[in-house]
């Protein structure tokens, strides 16, 4: 397990690089299968032994920030509810009613009881089974065994993490995981969007700065850098740090006095499906759920610290900061589109990841082995 670089060990290999014209490269390139993404096959394995089985990242602590607020959600194509108790833990649960399999829930909210809306069955926030309307007329029911059906859950550096493996222990995956989102964020508004492309590619999006340029040349190039990142990885994890021109003004104050702060976006991937990045005013949660090969839902949370707007106070115009990323991001959904469509042209026999696309050769080496049969 790789530890991570500090911030001004960081901030000295961006410099660098500034100065040296260079960029971190991985020790080799990656070549994809294209078939990879078009296979129904391939995405069953995906889901059934790699989504279902691994922790995955499922929403951020501040989604659930009070007794009884709950987020229902497909994960893995699995509806799943995770539920803040009275006692301030995170539990998780598969969202059907034992009764007839109604869902309890969707979206958000917050609710002292989860009520089935058929038949009115209630259960606590510990999943237990409270009350069923005459009940009499269940014979040999045993409210003690017919609770809703738990998922592995484990809350972490402020991201509650779910797997579907009931022999799952959560917390020995997350050992040496980073500080990602701390207490002083607060959630600021969750959307729900579909695309029409495999969740691969869009996560792909994420993980190279060698984009920068083409894809974004009136949004974040003019603040950042193309092609110049430092990458690392830990566990099946990585980190890229994308600089904003703005780091050179470190360069004339004391190294004790340097910050990241409005110097760079880190997105953390955490594997296999999410992501955390940050920016100066903002800080975003991003998991893609598949739906198919060609389909993927993407939830975006995003937070703003201490005093912002809470979700149900979002301001209808955004910042500056916040439009600039809405754009780039819409650029970058357009790129993921585009490849999309290419996978159907049946050009190419693979993709391409050169040296400067480390981090997505290390999110598929860790995919393969997985589905080769390597332990969750």
């Amino acid at each position: 397990m790789t530890i991570l670089a500090d911030d001004n060990t960081v901030i000295q290999r961006i410099l660098d690089h500034i100065d040296n014209r260079t960029t971190d490269l991985s020790e080799s390139s990656w070549r994809e299968p294209v078939e990879n993404y078009r296979s129904p096959e391939r995405f069953a394995g995906e889901r059934d032994r790699v989504l279902r089985r691994h922790p995955i990242p499922f929403c951020p602590s501040a989604a659930l920030p009070e007794a009884g607020s709950y987020v229902a959600r497909d994960a893995a194509q699995t509806p799943i509810i995770a539920v803040r108790g009275r006692d301030g833990e995170v539990r998780a649960f598969r969202n059907a009613c034992r009764h007839r399999g109604t869902q309890l829930a969707s979206g958000s909210g917050c609710e002292k009881a989860l009520v089935c809306p058929y038949h009115g069955w209630t259960y606590g926030l510990d999943g237990a089974l409270r009350h069923v309307p005459h009940e009499h007329g269940f014979l040999g029911l045993d409210k003690e065994t017919r609770g809703l059906v738990p998922v592995a859950c484990a809350e972490r550096n402020g991201v509650v993490f779910v797997s579907q493996d009931p022999t799952q222990v959560i917390d020995a995956h997350l050992g040496a995981l980073p500080p990602l989102i701390g207490p002083e964020w607060k959630l600021l508004v969750a959307a729900e969007r579909e695309l029409p492309c495999n969740w691969k590619i869009f996560v792909e999006g994420f993980l190279e700065g060698y984009h920068i340029l083409p894809t974004h040349p009136q949004t974040f190039y003019p603040l950042q850098y193309d092609n110049l990142n430092v990458v690392e990885t830990y566990g099946r994890n990585s980190r890229i740090a994308f600089p904003y021109r703005a780091i050179n003004k470190l360069r004339s104050l004391p190294r004790e006095q340097w910050t990241v702060d409005g110097k760079l976006t880190y997105v953390y991937h955490l594997f296999p499906n999410a992501m955390v990045a940050t920016f100066p005013a903002n800080l975003f949660l991003v998991v893609v759920e598949p739906l198919g090969i060609d389909r993927a839902t993407l939830w975006t949370y995003v937070m703003a610290k201490e005093g912002a707007a809470r979700a149900s106070e979002a301001p209808s115009t955004p910042g500056k900061g916040l439009n600039l990323v809405n754009d780039g991001g819409a650029e970058d959904r357009a790129m993921a589109l585009a490849v999309q469509r290419g996978l159907e042209s049946g050009a190419n026999e693979f993709l391409e990841f050169g040296r400067f696309e480390g981090a997505i050769g290390h999110f598929h080496r860790n995919l393969h082995a997985l589905l080769d049969g390597a332990r969750p």
